[in-house]
């Protein structure tokens, strides 16, 4: 049988470690894949937003150079889970198990990528109040063309 992922995105927040009781690092990330095609309705381009989850050393690499909005590649396998919530209802959760993640991107080039894409793509009004000015809060960040908020993320 072959499990194999393979993805390139960027990660939607900052990777969050955690440490098992053995003290053994393990570090959560999800990260925004485009899909390769446009919607028909609207035009835009979609993502999906992929949990990933890295053990140990890599963990704490991942933790210490990884950051929202990173160009980041991931190599592992896909995993099931499901647990009982707090209201005994059966939760299930799919991730990708990472065995390699791969920095994609210098530190300072992220910035200098985002910033760019953001002057070569037209500006995404603000939702109530005046439709002549946009904003852009410290949330915000594109992918692929895609501009991305903290509101627009499913968790």
């Amino acid at each position: 049988m072959i499990n194999r992922v393979v993805l390139v995105g960027r990660l939607t927040k900052d990777p969050e470690i955690r440490y098992t009781a053995q003290n053994v690092p393990v570090v959560s990330f999800t990260i925004a894949v485009s899909r390769p095609f446009v919607n028909q309705q609207t035009g835009d381009r979609e993502a999906d937003f992929i949990p990933v989850v890295i053990w140990r050393k890599q963990a704490e690499n991942v933790k210490k150079f990884l950051q929202k909005g990173s160009l980041t590649g991931v190599e592992g396998r896909i995993q099931t889970r499901n647990y009982e919530d707090k209201d005994g209802n059966r939760k299930y959760v799919t991730e990708v198990i990472a065995d390699n993640v791969y920095f994609l991107e210098g530190r300072g080039q992220q910035n200098q990528d985002l910033d760019s894409a953001s002057s070569q793509s037209p500006q995404v009004p603000q939702q109530g109040g005046d439709n002549s000015q946009s904003s852009k809060s410290d949330d915000d960040f594109k992918y692929d063309g895609v501009k991305f908020t903290n509101d627009d993320l499913p968790f």
